[in-house]
């Protein structure tokens, strides 16, 4: 289904954000106050506005409220970042989604009231180490400090040709497979009786110790 959403801030990652929205079928209001930065997503966004998102009377003109979800994309300047965020909350936007700068400014924009607070470089780079360390990691995603979500690629024969349930790999590595990506791209549900073959793609949950146990032994 189709949802309105508002970027706040076109710098890399906030057109990014707003592209990948497009891209999504979703409709975007970006703004920024660089009207160089505005023109160049003119034909991009649903809309493109040259606006200073610091004055709450702005924002309101805009219909903040009416949308989906706002994206916060201003990392470096931290004043305005709280201050918008502030006023983004207040005005009743049920998702807000804010850049962080650092660790610090992650906790205030907390505690204002973001409901997910970004780190787009440390994000980035944690995936990127943990695909230097680990063989056969594709991708992970981290949910908490718990849990883990890591995409292995199956290229060893040591669990090929065996259903889950004779894997046993929630017993043995602390693992739970949720799904498999076969090698012609078919995506199942992972149950007991799912069989691995050379070449797939398994999608596990788990705790980062469990997973590199798991791709240690592979």
């Amino acid at each position: 289904m189709k949802k309105s959403f508002v970027v706040i801030g076109l710098g890399r990652f906030g057109a990014s954000v707003t592209k990948s929205l497009i891209e999504n079928g979703q409709e975007v209001l970006a703004i920024d106050k660089d009207e160089n930065r505005v023109n160049e997503y003119m034909n991009i966004a649903t809309h493109a506005v040259v606006a200073n998102a610091q004055d709450e009377s702005v924002l309101k003109s805009l219909g903040i409220r009416n949308f989906d979800g706002v994206v916060v994309a201003i990392g470096e300047d931290i004043q305005a970042s709280i201050l918008i965020t502030l006023m983004v909350k207040e005005a009743g936007v049920d998702l807000l989604w804010v850049k962080a700068h650092n660790e610090h400014h992650a906790k205030v924009l907390e505690r204002i009231g973001a409901d997910k607070v970004i780190h787009p470089e440390r994000d980035m780079g944690q995936r990127t180490a943990h695909r230097l360390i680990t063989k056969n990691l594709l991708d992970y995603i981290e949910l908490s400090d718990s849990f883990t979500v890591a995409e292995i690629k199956i290229s060893s024969n040591k669990i090929t040709e065996k259903n889950l349930a004779e894997l046993n790999l929630t017993q043995r590595f602390g693992v739970n497979v949720i799904a498999i990506r076969r090698k012609d791209g078919e995506v199942e549900l992972a149950s007991a009786q799912s069989r691995i073959h050379q070449e797939d793609c398994i999608l596990l949950l788990g705790d980062d110790r469990a997973i590199e146990r798991f791709d240690e032994y592979l």
